[in-house]
């Protein structure tokens, strides 16, 4: 790879790590290019020869075992360029260093990638009447597991009458989370996000519809890179103005992936994440009598002691206990997912075998 090449590569994310997975390839002549944006299993990515246009290998795609085994927005992929064409084979996914899961909608036990290799989420929180720290909390539980760094964005600030009591409520759920609060119609706070838009530093914007995040990335951009719509009167819920995942190149250097909306956020495996987001609540339990306690009426249990005194809210509270419900019952699915594949698998091996075995 030369010096133009891995330059090229560098103004797109690209580190030591990632050259390391991808060198067993550049052996064999592939090269490598990073996906900017998904639409019905074709790819666009951007590469040393420039935009081109992807699709994964019929190999691929009979290995994969479900939707996390494709390409998403942020991954870095091992291609065969056809740059007269202006397109690419894709032949394999890089290792991610962090990815950004939910499960996908619907009853199937399925995990969704929304960004994958993001150093940072702005988690976008929009400071009006949709305004929820509930959901927030899914959002960092979420945030924390992707192994990228969480900071909140309150946008829409010049909407909002009472500043303090709200970020009181934010820094109460975002325990060493950095909080920043910005109002892109007056063009305030913004100068304070600019130390996570360095060159080369991937930053994935989510939260719920019309919290502002298309408007965002067209003040930190400098141009209107995404069409923008008004929110809902009456409950300032906002309309589904970006409809798809796409990674764009900020006049800093910096990538920032914008995401859809996503009001109703499904958490998938989030273990590290459960503990990040709950670290107050973890804290106090470990003070418990009882290392099993369930802080429901054990005596001893420090967490009861903490909402008695006001320590800890009783609301909060509630909602360790409905996430951490909402969790065990995903894994039991999973858990069944896993075992029919398994059994599955099994029944097609048995079933070639016998196809095999020599008749008498």
């Amino acid at each position: 790879m030369n010096q133009s090449t891995q330059q090229t590569l560098q103004n797109l994310g690209w580190n030591e790590t990632f050259a390391h997975h991808f060198a067993p390839y550049a052996e064999q002549g592939f090269s490598v290019g990073r996906i900017t944006l998904e639409h019905k299993r074709m790819y666009r990515l951007l590469s040393e020869h420039g935009e081109l246009l992807g699709e994964v290998t019929g190999k691929l795609r009979y290995e994969a075992t479900g939707r996390e085994d494709y390409p998403a927005v942020g991954d870095w992929v091992v291609i065969s360029p056809r740059a007269a064409e202006k397109k690419a084979t894709i032949h394999a996914l890089l290792p991610r260093k962090s990815k950004f899961s939910r499960k996908a909608a619907g009853e199937t036990v399925e995990e969704q990638i929304v960004a994958a290799n993001v150093d940072t989420v702005f988690l976008v929180n929009a400071l009006n009447n949709d305004f929820n720290i509930r959901r927030m909390e899914r959002y960092l539980i979420l945030a924390w597991e992707s192994g990228a760094s969480p900071v909140i964005v309150l946008s829409k600030a010049d909407l909002c009458d009472d500043l303090a009591t709200r970020l009181r409520e934010v820094e109460s759920v975002a325990i060493g989370v950095p909080v920043h609060v910005v109002s892109a119609e007056r063009d305030e706070g913004l100068e304070q996000l600019a130390p996570y838009l360095g060159a080369g530093q991937t930053v994935a914007l989510m939260g719920s519809s019309g919290v502002g995040k298309s408007t965002l990335i067209n003040k930190l951009s400098g141009m209107d890179m995404q069409r923008v719509s008004e929110v809902r009167e009456g409950d300032d819920r906002g309309r589904h103005t970006t409809t798809h995942r796409e990674l764009f190149l900020l006049p800093s250097g910096a990538l920032m992936i914008d995401t859809p909306g996503m009001r109703e956020l499904q958490l998938w495996e989030a273990d590290e994440g459960f503990r990040g987001a709950f670290d107050d609540i973890e804290s106090i339990a470990q003070s418990c009598r009882f290392n099993d306690c369930q802080h429901m009426r054990e005596p001893g249990c420090a967490v009861r002691e903490a909402i008695a005194d006001g320590t800890l809210e009783q609301a909060r509270f509630d909602s360790y206990l409905k996430l951490q419900r909402e969790l065990a019952h995903l894994a039991r699915k999973e858990d069944a997912k896993l075992q029919a594949a398994e059994k599955d698998k099994w029944k097609k091996i048995n079933m070639q075998m016998r196809q095999r075995k020599p008749k008498r």
